[in-house]
């Protein structure tokens, strides 16, 4: 139940449009509750609603186990593309995909990582591929990591220097050579 909490449920057709209409049609009944058809249909409602559950988390269980690997590379997808974003996070990053944050820590957490390690990855690589080449030689270290997301310049040659060994003015250097 929990990967159901907080989802929502489009109304547009199936078990989940029937169950919208009987309960917005029980809500503009009033008195009804009183009576025996009314007791009645609160039994119905309570069947209905069980049976949207069970059809989500039957959706759930297999999108969870078929569509997982899929769901995940478009999400890794989502992240490549929108890695310049400074704003992008797993919440961010849940919305776009209409699924839980728990549900995207699910997935990341299934195939060994974190979001936030895969995003801090992805960036580190785009931004070791940016200061390479000789084009951004003439860019500071801090233009390019604020390029690719990160806020402190600080923090990201630190990342740097812990990934790859050298700090990003070292691999810049290294790379393209000294300045002549």
């Amino acid at each position: 139940m929990r990967h159901l909490t907080g989802r929502q449920v489009s109304a547009a057709g199936g078990v989940a449009a029937l169950v919208s209409l009987f309960l917005a049609a029980l809500i503009g009944e009033d008195g009804l509750w009183d009576s025996v058809n009314g007791k009645r249909l609160a039994l119905n409602a309570v069947d209905l609603v069980a049976l949207l559950v069970a059809e989500l988390l039957t959706s759930h269980r297999f999108e969870t186990s078929e569509n997982g690997s899929a769901l995940l590379a478009r999400i890794r997808s989502y992240i490549e593309e929108n890695l310049m974003d400074p704003d992008l996070s797993p919440e961010s990053i849940a919305r776009a995909h209409h699924i839980s944050v728990r549900y995207l820590h699910k997935l990341f957490q299934s195939h060994g990582t974190t979001v936030s390690t895969y995003v801090r990855k992805s960036r580190l690589a785009a931004c070791r591929l940016d200061l390479g080449r000789p084009a951004n030689r003439r860019r500071s270290v801090a233009a390019v990591a604020h390029s690719w997301g990160f806020a402190s310049p600080s923090h990201f040659s630190r990342l740097f220097r812990q990934t790859y060994g050298l700090s990003p003015s070292e691999w810049q250097v290294s790379v393209s050579g000294p300045n002549p």
